[in-house]
């Protein structure tokens, strides 16, 4: 089979992929999500931490959010897996009180059936969406699969009423994606000045304010292509100063030109 991947629709805030590569697949960059997979076929060889790991088939592969990572195939086989994108701040209410700041798991390759089972359940229909109840249900599993593995380290959970903030921030900036904000309105919204604000949310979403801006440009930007629209287009839309600057973006996010995504996707 020919390399390609095939894209879910964003369902409950969560992104689905499965992708079939040979060789080298992405190079290095960096989610603001937890990247949770299943190897299906193949051996997935990717570096991560500074160091090069392998996932066999029915391995549980979990990157920490704004961790560099790149993949690929590890044999002549090529290789298939699935993966779902989950933003840290759908993980809060499954956290409850028990975590310390972000759950950091730290071996990114994982034997655990539960939790595969799990993932493997959310992941089956890619052409379908994830309703209310199987969502919490996901949730629930996902956030007690990462404690269970993670090291327990982390900050002390952080007050009722500066998740809330956190959680404003959030909001205030996927609405405002398409523009420039400031530090000023993040103040405003939330009430923390905005060191407080940058350390929490470092804490509990693994990336900044701005960061986390750019991201949510970037997944209006994976909608819109094939769209019929030029990537001058889509940069412009999305808020980037020029398709240059969406570019450079594009890949050190997903670690291939948005040029290559869309080949990919067969929107070409």
């Amino acid at each position: 089979m020919s390399d390609s991947i095939k894209v879910a629709p964003v369902s409950g805030g969560i992104e689905r992929i499965e992708a079939h590569f040979h060789g080298d697949a992405f190079e290095m960059h960096r989610h603001d999500t937890y990247a949770l997979g299943l190897t299906l076929q193949g051996v997935q060889a990717f570096r991560y931490r500074g160091m090069l790991r392998y996932s066999q088939p029915g391995n549980i592969i979990v990157l920490h959010p704004d961790e560099l990572h790149d993949g690929g195939a590890g044999t002549d086989e090529g290789l298939r897996y699935r993966m779902m994108y989950l933003p840290p701040e759908m993980l809060a209410g499954a956290l409850g009180e028990r975590p310390r700041g972000l759950p950091f798991v730290p071996s990114p390759v994982i034997a655990d059936r539960a939790f595969a089972a799990n993932l493997a359940d959310v992941m089956r229909d890619l052409d379908g969406a994830i309703d209310d109840l199987q969502l919490d249900d996901v949730l629930t599993g996902i956030a007690d699969a990462l404690l269970r593995h993670s090291d327990g380290g982390g900050r002390a959970p952080m007050k009722r009423s500066d998740q809330i903030a956190i959680r404003r921030a959030c909001d205030f900036l996927q609405a405002h994606s398409d523009r420039q904000v400031n530090s000023d309105e993040l103040e405003t919204v939330t009430g923390l000045d905005r060191f407080t604000l940058a350390r929490h949310f470092r804490s509990n979403l693994g990336t900044s304010p701005h960061r986390y801006l750019v991201m949510r440009r970037l997944e209006r930007a994976r909608a819109m292509i094939g769209s019929g629209r030029s990537l001058v287009e889509i940069a412009f839309e999305t808020g980037f100063a020029d398709q240059a600057h969406f570019t450079r973006h594009f890949k050190k996010t997903h670690g291939m030109t948005p040029g290559r995504w869309a080949s990919l996707c067969g929107r070409t």
